[in-house]
């Protein structure tokens, strides 16, 4: 995670990369840039709290017991739980999260299509417990900028251009070979 100030809107900005999530109550913005992974922003409306995860595979399917969070996180099964679980702690409560749901896309042709197994998993694990979805901005074939501001739910998009496709795919071909290498460890709480 990185923290600076926006100079334009003089406002803390915290940009998250795969693996991460970050919560806050304070009048803050988390950023980020997807490619293929998906980003769900989540917040209590009520609680005044919210955050916003970032994650590049759908599940986590060794057989390990996970014991450190960074690790687990670049897995949809471990962020989407660490990032609710995050939010209960800061006051949240279940039947209020309002989840906005982004990235999925597409980027290279020529890359497997992981993009559309993270949507299917996030719409699976917002179905599944029974929370609801109140925008999205999914699929397709461009990666995205994300800023979200979690104290009023406020989310901006910006389609990047293709142009940046290729770098954008090396870094989460970097990202998935360095998954396969790394043992997943971490704690996470599941109910």
């Amino acid at each position: 995670m990185q923290k600076s100030v926006d100079p334009a809107e003089g406002i803390t900005t915290i940009k998250i990369l795969p693996g991460e999530f970050y919560v806050t109550k304070l009048n803050e913005r988390i950023e980020t840039v997807l490619g293929s992974c998906i980003s769900a922003c989540v917040r209590d409306p009520i609680a005044g709290v919210g955050g916003m995860n970032h994650f590049m595979l759908p599940v986590d399917k060794s057989a390990g017991k996970p014991t450190e969070l960074s690790d687990a996180n670049r897995y949809g099964n471990y962020a989407m739980e660490n990032l609710v679980n995050a939010l209960l702690s800061e006051g949240a409560k279940r039947e209020r999260l309002e989840f906005k749901l982004f990235g999925g896309g597409r980027i290279m042709s020529s890359m497997t299509n992981i993009g559309w197994y993270n949507i299917g998993f996030a719409f699976d694990y917002v179905f599944t417990e029974g929370f609801k979805v109140v925008s999205q901005d999914i699929g397709d074939i461009y990666p995205r900028k994300v800023l979200y501001y979690p104290l009023n739910g406020r989310v901006r998009v910006r389609r990047l251009n293709p142009m940046h496709n290729q770098s954008l795919a090396d870094q989460e071909n970097r990202y998935i070979n360095n998954i396969g290498s790394n043992p997943v460890e971490g704690d996470v709480e599941l109910f």
